[in-house]
């Protein structure tokens, strides 16, 4: 039975690291980036544009909002998804969001004019919002919480392989006891 355990064990170790490998990578890559983000301070470019859209699509008590969001699209590129679309009486706020990317535009609803602020950051700063999740819809969303799964898997199999390994069991559950023991030692002292 424990050799049965230890294969088992073994094996799943094994795949689920490598299923896991890449989105382990990057998390593990991008840990790092958004400890330190001063090393891609300077990446964000920001620009700014005008246009106009249809006047009819803005006055009365419905906005065409559909017509609106692809025109400013087909316009200017836009990427990202559409996160607000806020109506007043005097004008309209339509924003996009995406990993490191951020469009704002304000339309004057009496002559279609508008305002448009685009901000797209470096490939460091896309990454960074991708480990946080941000923007990034759910179906990312739920890959960030398949890998977390994953992750956990390939750590208790990692445990489960060094209790049922005598030879380093104690030795090895002594350095994981020193890893977590330095971990808090370090978040006592120093984290405020």
């Amino acid at each position: 039975m424990k050799r049965q355990l230890s294969t088992l064990s073994r094996w799943l170790h094994i795949y689920i690291s490598m299923v896991s490998f890449a989105i382990l990578f990057f998390f593990a890559i991008t840990g790092l980036t958004l400890n330190h983000t001063e090393w891609i301070a300077g990446q964000q470019k920001t620009t700014q544009a005008r246009g106009e859209l249809k006047a009819e699509w803005l006055s009365g008590p419905q906005v065409a909002k559909l017509e609106v969001v692809e025109q400013l699209r087909k316009a200017h590129n836009i990427r990202g998804a559409l996160t607000d679309f806020r109506i007043d009486e005097q004008q309209c706020g339509v924003s996009f969001k995406g990993p490191g990317y951020a469009a704002d535009t304000f339309v004057d609803r009496k002559t279609g004019q508008y305002d448009l602020t685009e901000t797209r950051s470096g490939v460091v700063a896309v990454l960074n919002d991708l480990h946080k999740g941000r923007d990034s819809g759910g179906k990312w969303s739920l890959l960030i919480d398949i890998s977390a799964v994953l992750m956990t898997l390939v750590s208790l199999t990692g445990i489960l392989l060094i209790l049922l390994l005598k030879r380093y069991r104690v030795s090895g559950l002594l350095v994981a006891l020193g890893g977590t023991v330095a971990s808090w030692a370090v978040y006592a002292a120093f984290v405020p």
